[in-house]
């Protein structure tokens, strides 16, 4: 019998196991790019470590194993900001990181009353797109410079829509 993958808020202990996987799935992004300086590859464990103490962050297992993560965080607006959303490349296209956005959607409406989800990914980030437009999300605004050969596009669904899109 195969193990199932389990969302969990992530502990202290996961930090390190976090920062190698998210190096590890933002390589392909940095390749898509050609450029290796994005923060999620210069993040450092402390400042993992704080962002674990700040806002949510929650992990996905198989075994012991972490698969995959993403971290969220709500602005007194109301507004959670999602991000770093990652699974590891073998499990990737199986559902597994709409289950982590649901999660952590779930989560920061839960505890800290979102009224809307923001998100943003690189504009030649097609899966990542794809995804998020079945998720519900929409493009706002245009999609901003952040070098010669990135724009990030930020997307955005309010709160009372989560599960709709799951539905239709």
């Amino acid at each position: 019998m195969g193990m199932s993958v389990t969302i969990s808020t992530a502990e202290s202990s996961d930090a390190e196991k976090i920062l190698k996987l998210q190096y590890l799935c933002y390589q392909s992004e940095a390749e898509l790019y050609g450029d290796y300086s994005i923060e999620p590859l210069t993040q450092t464990l402390d400042h993992l470590r704080a962002e674990l103490s700040e806002g949510c962050v929650l992990v996905a297992r198989l075994g012991e194993e972490v698969v995959g993560s993403v971290r969220g965080v709500v602005d007194d607006d109301g507004t959670a900001r999602i991000g770093k959303l990652i699974v590891h490349p073998r499990l990737q296209r199986h559902g597994l990181g709409g289950r982590l956005l649901s999660a952590v959607e779930d989560r920061l409406a839960a505890e800290a009353e979102a009224k809307r989800y923001r998100l943003f990914t690189g504009h030649r980030s097609e899966v990542n797109l794809r995804m998020y437009r079945k998720l519900g999300y929409e493009q706002v605004g245009v999609a901003k410079p952040v070098s010669r050969r990135l724009s990030l596009v930020t997307m955005e669904k309010p709160a009372d829509t989560v599960g709709l899109a799951a539905t239709a």
